[in-house]
């Protein structure tokens, strides 16, 4: 008797439905899977056998033929386990058929519990588009399955469970999905009011926060950097409810989902170590996985010590900083991640880290300081907005007992100039600042004549190439919007030249 179940896939961060056929015939007893399968799929064979007698089941001792439907597409990954083992049993007549429109998704123990799967969220998305209205999925993951609306999930703890709800003995009642997630407050390990000093550099990051700007911090070590970069997520402004989903799905698809929280409600942040690998960083392998650039997708990604990274690592930096996604190719196809992060860079001056220090001299020849900085290539500074000195901070800064401004306080005004883009930018796919293309620049960079003759004197001055010449413009557009003004005035683009990268040695 032939049966069929429908199930999922997932392609870089999409679902792709596949049907499950299984076929059993008179034979030999054999179970075979076709249709693309790796080997996570092919030893579910193993499991699948072994949690249906675990279940006071009958395992067909005939010959069983499941084949994944579409067939070219790669299937990996325990999820096909409880599809699988369902048609079995429709097949072998031990339970009734299902209703048309359901999904199954889920890996199966050998005492036939229904474990854990990563990328729910992407795959009961595009059951949803398809028109599907009911998916069982592991209990584990009802609560993640549940923020796509308008569908109803069906929670499954063992295969024996779900065998008696399809033959009508014990319904499994709908997940009713809890909000008290919506209402939770962020909590930030970090907070701006904790860092001594450094105002210029709080400022700086305030204008980054309200337009989504680069940021590279240079200092001598000890000067803080760190910290204040681990302090930016807590002046971001609180992510929407599509920007919610979309990091939620990045990182079901990853595995790296809390079980405690089924949608991520605060921005990420990222901080890799310099010894990781291209694949690591930008994403890649065989089949293609998000790297720290994607999870870092709405959040910050955080560089310390930039110039140590692999000089490949960072030039493959450079579309994703530009376009806001990347692109793996492979033999089999290419597969785009998103990836609109802000870039928040930390260097020394020097590899001994104390050039331009004013308590400590420097050992480092010219030399040696000017190869240091060229690691971080033009083309990749001209892409981060901010340039930044972190200097040493002074004993009577540290030693004083008053606390600096708290993060809730900027980021209302971080908010406040992002609510103003939002006004600015609606109807479009333009979400802040610095994801402006040239025609917006155009129609909202205007510059009144004071403005003009200093963006002119910096332009010869700087030798700003076209990109930085509409960065500038971005970033007085940010600062414009922090002190509420509608036009770009002088004192706007005074303070965003400020922030260009100036020669060193």
């Amino acid at each position: 008797m032939l049966a069929k179940a429908l199930t999922c896939a997932v392609v870089g961060l999409e679902g792709a439905l596949v049907e499950v056929e299984v076929d059993i015939s008179p034979g030999l007893p054999a179970f075979n899977i076709v249709g693309l399968p790796d080997a996570a799929v092919q030893e579910s064979r193993e499991r699948v056998r072994a949690a249906i007698k675990n279940c006071s089941c009958a395992f067909p001792m005939k010959r069983i033929t499941v084949n994944l439907a579409p067939a070219d597409l790669k299937k990996e990954g325990p999820a096909y386990d409880l599809p699988i083992a369902s048609a079995i049993l429709i097949a072998s007549e031990q339970v009734p058929a299902m209703a048309e429109g359901t999904l199954l998704l889920g890996e199966l123990s050998l005492d036939g519990g229904v474990r854990h799967t990563d990328g729910i969220l992407p795959m009961v998305s595009i059951a949803k588009e398809k028109g599907i209205n009911t998916v069982y999925v592991p209990a584990d993951d009802a609560a993640e399955a549940s923020l796509v609306d308008g569908i109803d999930v069906i929670p499954v703890q063992t295969l024996a469970q779900l065998i008696n709800h399809l033959r009508g003995d014990e319904t499994i009642p709908l997940y009713q999905r809890n909000g008290r997630w919506q209402e939770a407050e962020p909590v930030f390990s970090h907070d701006m009011a904790h860092v001594k000093g450094q105002h210029h550099v709080k400022r700086a990051l305030e204008v980054a926060a309200a337009g989504s700007h680069n940021v590279l911090m240079q200092g001598p070590p000890g000067s803080g950097k760190t910290l204040l970069a681990r302090s930016l997520p807590s002046i971001l402004p609180r992510m929407s409810r599509e920007e919610a989903l979309e990091v939620t799905k990045i990182y079901s698809v990853g595995g790296l989902l809390p079980s405690d929280q089924p949608l991520i409600t605060q921005r990420p942040f990222r901080a890799p170590h310099y010894t990781i690998s291209n694949a690591g960083l930008v994403g890649g392998g065989r089949w293609p996985r998000p790297g720290e650039i994607t999870l870092a997708h709405r959040g910050v990604l955080f560089l310390d010590e930039m110039p140590e990274f692999g000089s490949h690592g960072l030039e493959v930096l450079r579309q994703p900083l530009e376009d806001g996604v990347v692109t793996i190719s492979r033999a089999q196809g290419s597969v785009t991640f998103p990836a609109k992060f802000v870039l928040v860079g930390a260097m020394n001056p020097c590899p001994c880290g104390f050039f331009g220090d004013p308590v400590r001299e420097c050992t480092c020849s010219e030399q040696m300081i000017s190869r240091y900085q060229k690691r971080l290539s033009g083309p990749l500074l001209d892409r981060i907005d901010i340039h930044v000195d972190v200097p040493r901070v002074d004993y009577e800064k540290l030693a004083e007992d008053r606390l600096s401004e708290p993060s809730a306080s900027i980021r209302a005004r971080v908010e406040a100039a992002r609510e103003m883009q939002r006004q600015r930018f609606r109807g479009t796919s333009v979400i802040c600042n610095s994801e402006m293309g040239p025609a917006e620049v155009r129609e909202f960079c205007r510059l009144d004549g004071s403005a003009q003759a200093l963006l002119k004197a910096a332009m010869t001055q700087l030798s700003l190439s076209a990109r930085g010449y509409h960065r500038v413009l971005k970033l007085a557009r940010t600062i414009a919007d922090l002190a509420g003004a509608e036009r770009i005035e002088a004192t706007h683009i005074a303070e965003a030249i400020q922030y260009r990268p100036r020669n060193r040695v």
